[in-house]
C-alpha cells in the first residue's frame, strides 16, 4: 500500500514570478533542465529565509554554505585504476564516529544546492560525500558544470562505471577516521534512479537507499537488493510514479523492504523547489509540506539502518 501524504501547510510568501524550479506537472528532462537554469539565473536575487531543519532551497544554497559552522572540503576520490572523482565532503560537529551517506546528485551535476543537501545531513550527524559524476568530463564554471553541459555530458555515463564509481565513494567514506563501517545513499531526479540502482549492486557496506523522485529498477533486477530502500515522491509526477507499483509489488513478493510514500500536489524537483514560485503560477504549497515530511523521513530511515 502506498502512503500518501494529505496535509498541506501554508506556503510561503511569494517573492517572485519568475520560475525557480520543476513544476507540478510532467516535465520532460529538457524542460527541466530549462526551469532549472532559469532558477539559477535569478538565485542570487532570491532573499528568501532558509527553513530551520530542513536542506535549503535552491535560492537560499548559497547563504547556508557561507553561513555553516561544519567543516567542508574538496576531496579527490580514487574510484579504479584509472579514474577518480572529485566529492564535496561535510563532517558532522559530534565527538563520536559518524554513519556515511554518498549524495547522488541530479542530472545537472555536482550542484551547489547538492553540495547544501551535504551541509544539512552533516547538521543532522551524518558524514556526507557527494561526488562529482561528472569528474573531468566538461569546463568548471567556478565549482560546477553549466546545466545545459552536464545534461548532455550526464547521457554518455555508463551505468557499470557510474555504480563501481559509488561503491567505490562509499568504501572511502567507511575508511575515514571518524566514520562507522557502514553506508547509505541518497539522490535526486536521475540520482534518485540511481539511488535505487545502487541498492540493486548492492556493494559491500551498503546499508539504507533513499529515493527522491527518481524511476525505479525492471522488476528482475529487484531480486539483487539487499538493503532496505524508501521512497519519496511527488503526486504530480506521473513518469516517475507509473514506475511505483511494480516496484512495491515485486519487492513485497520478494519480502524486501520498500516503503514508497506519494506527497500529494506535490511536483518532481519538490525538495529543491520547496516555497519558490512555479513558472507563472502563484506558488506550490505542497512542495513545502512534502519537503517538511520527505525530511524528517530520511533522517529517521539513515538513523534507524545506519545508527545514529
Amino acid at each position: 500500500m502506498l502512503t500518501h501524504s494529505t496535509r498541506l501547510y501554508a506556503a510561503c510568501a511569494v517573492l517572485l514570478a519568475a520560475l525557480a524550479g520543476c513544476t507540478t506537472r510532467r516535465v520532460s528532462s529538457s524542460e527541466h533542465d530549462h526551469q532549472m537554469g532559469a532558477a539559477a539565473a535569478i538565485g542570487g536575487e532570491v532573499s528568501l529565509q532558509p527553513v530551520a531543519g530542513l536542506p535549503p532551497n535552491s535560492a537560499t544554497v548559497a547563504q547556508r554554505l557561507a553561513s555553516s559552522p561544519r567543516h567542508g572540503e574538496w576531496a579527490t576520490i580514487k574510484t579504479g585504476p584509472n579514474d577518480s572523482v572529485r566529492a564535496w565532503v561535510v563532517y558532522p560537529q559530534r565527538s563520536t564516529k559518524a554513519p556515511v551517506v554518498v549524495v547522488i546528485h541530479e542530472i545537472f551535476g555536482l550542484s551547489t544546492w547538492v553540495r547544501g543537501i551535504a551541509d544539512q545531513l552533516a547538521a543532522d550527524g551524518f558524514i556526507a560525500i557527494a561526488p562529482d559524476l561528472l569528474t573531468g568530463k566538461g569546463t568548471l564554471q567556478g565549482d560546477t558544470l553549466p546545466y545545459d553541459a552536464a545534461r548532455s555530458l550526464i547521457q554518455t555515463l555508463k551505468r557499470p562505471d557510474v555504480q563501481r564509481q559509488l561503491a567505490a565513494v562509499g568504501k572511502y567514506g567507511m575508511s575515514l577516521p571518524s566514520a562507522l563501517p557502514k553506508y547509505g545513499v541518497v539522490g535526486y531526479c536521475w540520482g534518485g534512479s540511481t539511488s535505487f540502482q545502487h541498492a540493486v549492486a548492492s556493494p559491500e557496506g551498503l546499508a539504507a537507499a533513499v529515493v527522491y523522485y527518481g524511476t525505479s529498477p525492471a522488476s528482475a533486477e529487484l531480486v539483487n537488493v539487499k538493503a532496505p530502500v524508501l521512497g519519496l515522491y511527488g503526486g504530480n509526477d506521473e513518469r516517475v510514479d507509473a514506475t511505483i507499483p511494480a516496484a512495491d509489488s515485486t519487492m513485497k513478493a520478494l519480502g524486501k523492504f520498500y516503503e514508497p510514500h506519494v506527497f500529494a500536489g506535490a511536483g518532481h524537483g519538490f525538495l529543491r523547489a520547496q516555497d519558490l514560485p512555479q513558472g507563472n503560477n502563484a506558488g506550490n504549497p505542497a512542495n513545502l509540506t512534502a519537503t517538511q515530511q520527505a525530511w524528517p523521513l530520511t533522517i529517521a530511515f539513515f538513523k534507524k539502518y545506519l545508527g545514529a
